[in-house]
């Protein structure tokens, strides 16, 4: 959804059913949303900067968040390719004197990083803002997520060790994003007048010529994936993870007879797989292999015959930790209820069956 869509959405919203309730269409449902609730929704921040909220941070705050809060996946310097893709590199002084990043044309990098791409600095204060850390969204607060952006950008060289950012600096580091010119403006999904009259857009005008082909049209489609075979169901089955409307349909990774099946009641160790895998934790492990952290079999082998086991293991997903297993952290999971914490490790221990 467009960043600038949405407050323009909750307030529309909220007009919509204030308007049904004052004329009794719908008597006894709901109520019109408080100015307090509408706000707590609206903290996208665009890229001109409105609502950005004041607030401040330095680069070195920024770095002691990270290394708290982001390097277990991002690494201490952004450009971990261990978890996620890299954050950082790939930039140069001249990018950022020119605003276009030369790799991106050129391709001479291995891969790349987020701040390769980004054109504006209000995309990353918005999106750490709303999105970040992984396990505990929107818990960041507001001069934190200034320092962390202070830092991102000190590592890529955009503001010096010693800068703080605030609300009355950011738009002088817009000025200074290596790709901030490498976004256009002209298509249709730009509102606003176009550059030729002086706006920012192309007055909405659709960027396609909607010329249909209809010829040597595919009369099937085959779904097939790029992953290995080791890899399709570390997330679980793709199949049940799309929404049950329009074409998109994801690979059927359950390794299961397509064949309908009798419901049943979900056994103790299927209702621990589903936990397992709505709570993000397939995404680091595999049952039988290696993904970022150990496979469970390993765990369950390493701990098989500790009376203590269950308590520790469950002390450490909770907490997070590092050293055990490698030197990638396990992030903490203090989002989780320790009912939950006991079953996953219940179903760990005991070889982390399916059914």
């Amino acid at each position: 959804m467009s960043r600038f869509s949405k407050p323009l959405i909750a307030v529309a919203l909220a007009a919509i059913a204030a308007g049904a309730i004052a004329d009794g269409k719908y008597p006894g449902v709901g109520r019109t949303a408080t100015p307090a609730e509408i706000r707590a929704w609206d903290i996208d921040v665009r890229p001109d900067f409105k609502g950005l909220r004041p607030g401040s941070g330095s680069v070195a705050q920024g770095e002691t968040a990270w290394e708290a809060k982001c390097a277990s996946c991002h690494g201490s310097f952004g450009e971990s390719n261990e978890v996620h893709t890299p954050l950082i590199g790939g930039t140069t002084q001249d990018d950022i004197k020119t605003g276009h990043v030369a790799a991106l044309v050129k391709g001479n990098v291995p891969q790349r990083s987020a701040i390769m791409k980004v054109a504006t600095v209000s995309t990353l204060f918005d999106y750490i803002n709303r999105a970040m850390p992984l396990t505990a969204p929107k818990s960041l607060g507001n001069d934190e997520v200034y320092a962390l952006v202070a830092y991102l950008l000190n590592q890529a060289d955009v503001v010096p060790a010693d800068f703080v950012l605030s609300d009355r600096n950011i738009a002088d580091v817009q000025a200074r994003m290596p790709n901030r010119n490498g976004m256009t403006t002209d298509h249709g999904l730009w509102p606003g007048a176009p550059a030729s009259k002086g706006g920012i857009g192309n007055g909405g005008r659709p960027d396609v010529k909607n010329v249909a082909c209809m010829s040597h049209c595919k009369t099937e489609v085959k779904i097939g994936s790029l992953l290995p075979a080791y890899a399709e169901t570390a997330h679980g089955n793709l199949a049940e993870q799309n929404r049950t409307v329009g074409p998109v349909r994801g690979k059927d990774t359950s390794a299961k007879a397509a064949a309908a099946q009798p419901a049943a009641a979900p056994s103790g160790n299927a209702t621990a797989a589903k936990l397992a895998a709505d709570s993000g934790c397939m995404a680091c492990h595999g049952v039988a292999n290696k993904v970022v952290g150990p496979a469970y079999t390993e765990v369950a082998a390493r701990y098989a015959g500790q009376a203590d086991a269950e308590t520790r293991l469950a002390a450490k997903v909770k907490a997070g930790g590092q050293g055990t297993w490698g030197a990638i952290p396990m992030p903490p999971h203090t989002q989780l209820k320790d009912d939950d914490i006991r079953r996953l490790v219940k179903w760990i221990l005991s070889g982390a069956q399916a059914q």
